[in-house]
């Protein structure tokens, strides 16, 4: 038997009972469309989390107050000595070092006129819009005054400036944060939302202002951008030894941007999995309808396996025809499947752009495997059986 005789018969068998084929094709189909679907969610969740944290850059250190020794919450141990301004003034001055961001934050209450606001409050240096990629909108960012005693300027984001000031022009007004009064200089570019906090309903304060606010004596956190002429490992090393130094031991913690990608692209790619995974239960039903359905082919067609082996059809015939027809079945199965979850993905994206959903090839790709594999799988028993049959009880029993 040619393979040309070889896929006709394949082909022939499928068509013969169409609609035994296509309940088959339409298990398979949904068990492929929902692991495809679900690895869609999870890589559109990976891309959406990758690109929040690329959008503050990529060289970016973050020093925070107190040493943890193993991967956890930073801050959790007591600092011996708090984290300054004075310790960022001397991180400035660092080689290769670009931008550097006291930073304060916390919430509280922002009034201006007859209108009042409870929000995020940041206590920032003047280069913080440009450290962490951020636009003004109007006016201007916090100027370079002095980090011990800075003038009471602030900040608007986009949505803060429509809640309190409506389509007025806020420059000059006088907003009340806590106890203290600042005159707005600036409104910042919708910047949309990161982690669940909105960016563009806050308001920044310079970094000394915010400590007496929330009356602290260390800084929640430092943040250092450095030149692409040097790299994390070597700036990471540079701050350690400026900070102990000024402290006498480690007492921070240092987190690089490129750490904190890797160990998220690591925790949403088992994310990713763990999801594809639930959906491959429905991928398991569809092969038990596969099993199911070659069974009963078996029992129907046992004429037909009698008259092939008695036409000097070999057993080893026998069981490709079978092991064809299950495979067929369903890889024709997993491509309706995934031409469905493409479809469904572009739509959705036209319609919805904001939704996380991304296609992943080798995704695709590995499920059309698995269904093909599962088809295998699944016709193994039938095929077997078949191939065993002899030729004169098969046409007897007909």
């Amino acid at each position: 038997m040619s393979w040309i005789d070889w896929l006709t018969w394949v082909l022939k068998a499928l068509l013969g009972n169409r609609r035994r084929s296509l309940l088959t094709l339409t298990g398979i189909a949904i068990g492929i469309a929902a692991v495809a679907m679900l690895t869609s969610v999870g890589e559109g969740l990976r891309l959406y989390m990758l690109n929040s944290f690329t959008q503050f850059g990529t060289r970016i250190i973050a020093v925070t107050p107190g040493k943890v020794s193993t991967q956890g919450i930073p801050g959790m141990l007591k600092s011996i000595k708090p984290l300054t301004i004075d310790d960022a003034e001397s991180l400035r001055e660092l080689p290769y070092v670009e931008q550097v961001v006291p930073l304060m934050g916390g919430a509280g209450r922002i009034e201006a006129d007859e209108r009042a606001r409870d929000s995020e409050i940041y206590g920032v240096g003047h280069e913080a819009a440009k450290a962490w990629k951020f636009r003004v909108a109007l006016g201007r960012f916090l100027p370079p005054d002095d980090p011990q005693s800075p003038r009471a300027y602030a900040v608007l984001g986009h949505k803060m400036k429509q809640e309190l000031f409506g389509y007025r022009n806020p420059l000059g007004e006088i907003v009340r944060v806590g106890e203290m009064r600042f005159r707005v200089i600036g409104v910042m570019e919708s910047k949309g939302q990161f982690l669940g906090l909105d960016l563009d309903d806050v308001i920044y304060i310079p970094t000394h202002l915010a400590m007496q606010l929330f009356n602290r004596e260390s800084l929640m956190e430092i943040d250092l951008v450095f030149s692409e002429r040097s790299n994390s490992a070597e700036m990471s090393r540079r701050i350690s030894e400026r900070l102990l130094a000024l402290h006498g031991r480690e007492d921070f913690t240092l987190f690089t941007q490129e750490d904190m990608l890797s160990s998220l692209d690591k925790v949403l790619d088992i994310l990713t999995l763990a999801i594809a995974g639930l959906g491959g239960v429905s991928l398991f039903i569809g092969g038990v309808g596969v099993l199911t359905i070659m069974t009963i082919s078996l029992g129907e067609r046992t004429s037909e396996i009698g008259l092939l082996c008695a036409l000097g059809c070999t057993r080893a015939r026998i069981l490709s025809l079978f092991l064809g027809e299950a495979v067929a079945l369903a890889t024709i199965g997993g491509l309706a499947g995934l031409s469905l979850v493409v479809l469904l993905v572009v739509v959705l994206q036209w319609f919805i752009p904001g939704l996380p959903l991304a296609l992943n090839v080798s995704y695709l790709f590995a499920a059309l495997v698995l269904s093909s594999v599962i088809g295998l799988v699944a016709g193994i028993t039938p095929a077997l059986r078949a191939s065993r049959r002899d030729p004169i009880e098969a046409l007897r029993d007909e």
